[in-house]
């Protein structure tokens, strides 16, 4: 853990994020008709009746909760690409059957045993290293990248259902840490992926109720900065907000907002970053 420091977040911020996100899902999906929990979501292989499913199982599996056992290999399906995919299809095959209702009601239940367990944390606990889908972090690293996760799907689902988020709805503290999550992974994406070239200064405006300011500097390494001190950006690149996390989560966009994605400076820089932006796995 020499070259990747531990990231420390406030318990109370992550939290309010986390619980405002599930309730957030309890209320778009309550009363939902039968006939809408079976909306094909923009993830292959699943409506949202699977990605509450998998919500379900993620937070299962993290109060100890066995995954049950498929009715196939789902390692063979087309849409499983890695191990965490497989536990996730368990689930979804095995709340497949059940009524929206009952799958709801069980999405409370365990959210609801999940924030007693998570109030009750001890500091010490919420910053012990632990595995996490970014490596060995913080368990309050763990605990954005479910915030990202769940706000991430919520987005899903209203693309399914056809009912995206208005800029209120948008405006929320689940939004501010899913996207301060996508964020710390710009370095990997504009290093890693896109290979940008050594010296590159590269600038996310992203517009809307999303609104900040995203650079980063490359210099031996990709890394997110807090300004490129008094040099200009070598690559910008301008987009809506939540249409960057939607390309961030490799989704298509959401056809409610402007779609425009501006590229300045090195232009082939910035399309190369764009065209590498999915990170997740």
């Amino acid at each position: 853990m020499a070259d990747r420091p531990v990231t420390i977040l406030p318990k109370s911020a992550v939290l309010a994020g986390l619980f405002a996100v599930w309730d957030d899902l309890g209320a778009l999906l309550d009363g939902l008709p039968d006939t809408q929990w079976q909306a094909v979501s923009p993830l292959p292989g699943w409506d949202v009746q699977a990605l509450v499913s998998h919500m379900i199982g993620t937070e299962s599996f993290l109060s100890g909760i066995p995954a049950p056992e498929p009715d196939c290999d789902v390692k063979t399906l087309e849409h499983v690409r890695n191990d965490i995919g497989a536990m996730n299809e368990c689930w979804v095959r095995h709340l497949g059957g059940e009524r929206g209702a009952d799958v709801l009601a069980r999405f409370r239940e365990i959210t609801d045993s999940r924030r007693k367990a998570l109030a009750g944390m001890s500091d010490e606990a919420w910053n012990a290293v632990t595995p996490t889908p970014a490596g060995m972090d913080s368990y309050g690293r763990f605990m954005r990248i479910r915030v990202f996760d769940c706000w991430m799907h919520e987005q899903d689902i209203r693309a399914a259902l056809q009912r995206p988020s208005s800029d209120a709805e948008l405006d929320g503290p689940a939004a501010q840490l899913s996207l301060d999550e996508i964020a710390g992974t710009m370095g990997f994406v504009v290093g890693k992926r896109a290979k940008a070239p050594d010296g590159s200064r590269v600038l996310f405006e992203l517009t809307g109720p999303l609104a900040r300011s995203i650079r980063v500097s490359v210099d031996g390494r990709a890394r997110v900065v807090d300004d490129f001190g008094p040099q200009e950006p070598t690559a910008t690149i301008r987009l809506d907000g939540l249409q960057f996390t939607r390309l961030a989560g490799g989704r298509p966009m959401c056809p409610s907002r402007a779609r425009d994605v501006e590229l300045g400076g090195d232009r082939e820089v910035a399309q190369r970053i764009v065209d590498h932006l999915n990170f997740v796995i």
